[in-house]
């Protein structure tokens, strides 16, 4: 089969794009090798798809070059995307710091995105796996289980190794680097630690407890919940975090944030009370307790000597505990890391040494923050990518 555009990947990024640039009148074939398309939109937000973040700004991606995101973010936003949710009449609210969800359920936005092919008269073929990719005489031709298809553009959008279950493979990187494109180590991003057995022993009653927290790590800080598991730390806090860690180092956890640990304590520091029962005021019971008795001196706040406060405030502020890693590609909502942004055009997303191939999405060496960023970089590089395929 012949088209103009091959899109490799039917996830958010590869229909997005193929009904960019269908619309141009280009004819445009969406090869996706699962039976379903959008099986990762599928899932997201709880089944109501974070599917954008109203303050998207490039500070909210990380990339070895902070500035490549900044182009394609401009040319098509939150509000670009939003007119088109609301085009197709999909009910949606602000859960919280810009996060936009579905108000009903994730697949209608799937629905609108095959929509807006079909408008586009972009072809979308699922169960569609391709077995190799070639480029001969000005042509990409591809071998599948369905024939060959050959096109004057190809654009990978296959995402990263986050989630295996729902089809993830490293396809996309061997094609980069099957065209001499430099591919960054893929990992897992937005992702739950693990610890090491003596800190699971330690907090090993505390599975399902959330505190908030701020966690930095590598000059970032993120204010958010922290969670407790039989495995190690997840929640909001723990997952923005995991995109700057690297295995050996450790995270700075502020217990307090926003408040002056020790001043809080010498306050109360003529009562009867001990420190777990002042700081069950400011967090949960159970936590405050089992944290206390690994690192707080015992017995009531008067009987305590002015360095021992001191020193149970600054671990207050800056508690350190170090992960034994994360719990791999199976949890991980992203992948950090993939097709070098050195090797693309920021305007057009096509590999500059490969005229006609075209990265977008995840599969790309940019990775959002929680909550909805990775989805807005997906339309916007699927649009950049779309005008030019």
């Amino acid at each position: 089969m012949r088209a103009d555009v091959i899109v490799i990947g039917g996830g958010a990024a590869g229909l997005m794009c193929a009904a960019v640039a269908g619309a141009r009148g280009r004819r445009v074939v969406v090869l996706e090798h699962n039976e379903t398309v959008g099986r990762k939109i599928a899932i997201s937000g709880g089944g109501r798809c974070n599917f954008t973040n109203t303050g998207t700004t490039a500070k909210n991606f990380i990339s070895s070059n902070p500035h490549f995101a900044k182009s394609a973010l401009a040319r098509y936003t939150p509000a670009d995307f939003v007119a088109l949710v609301r085009r197709h009449r999909i009910r949606y609210h602000e859960k919280k710091l810009g996060q936009l969800f579905c108000d009903e359920s994730s697949r209608l936005i799937i629905e609108m995105l095959l929509n807006e092919c079909g408008d586009a008269r972009a072809e979308v073929r699922a169960g569609c796996r391709v077995a190799s990719v070639r480029k001969e005489e000005g042509l990409f031709a591809l071998e599948t289980n369905r024939g060959t298809f050959e096109s004057e553009s190809l654009v990978v959008a296959t995402g990263g190794l986050s989630i295996p279950k729902l089809g993830a493979t490293d396809f996309g990187y061997r094609v980069a680097r099957q065209f001499g494109l430099k591919v960054l180590n893929p990992e897992p991003a937005l992702v739950p630690f693990t610890l090491a057995r003596g800190d699971l022993d330690a907090f090993k009653n505390l599975s399902g407890v959330s505190v908030h927290a701020a966690v930095s790590a590598r000059g970032a800080e993120f204010v958010e919940n922290i969670l407790f598991t039989h495995r190690g730390l997840s929640g909001p806090a723990v997952l923005q975090i995991s995109s700057y860690w690297s295995r050996g180092e450790a995270v700075s956890i502020d217990l307090m944030p926003g408040l002056e640990a020790l001043g809080l304590l010498e306050r109360e520091r003529a009562s009867a009370a001990e420190v777990s029962a002042v700081l069950a005021r400011h967090m949960p019971k159970r936590f405050a307790q089992s944290w206390c008795e690994l690192y707080a001196p015992r017995g009531p706040l008067r009987g305590l000597s002015a360095a021992e406060l001191r020193a149970t405030a600054e671990r207050l502020k800056d508690w350190r505990v170090e992960p034994s890693g994360t719990e791999g590609f199976q949890k991980a909502e992203v992948t950090r890391g993939g097709v070098s942004t050195d090797e693309l055009s920021s305007k057009t997303m096509e590999a500059r040494r490969a005229h006609g191939l075209y990265f977008i999405g995840e599969v790309v060496d940019v990775t959002g923050h929680l909550g909805g960023y990775n989805f807005q970089w997906a339309w916007a590089s699927a649009h950049a990518a779309g005008q030019y395929a």
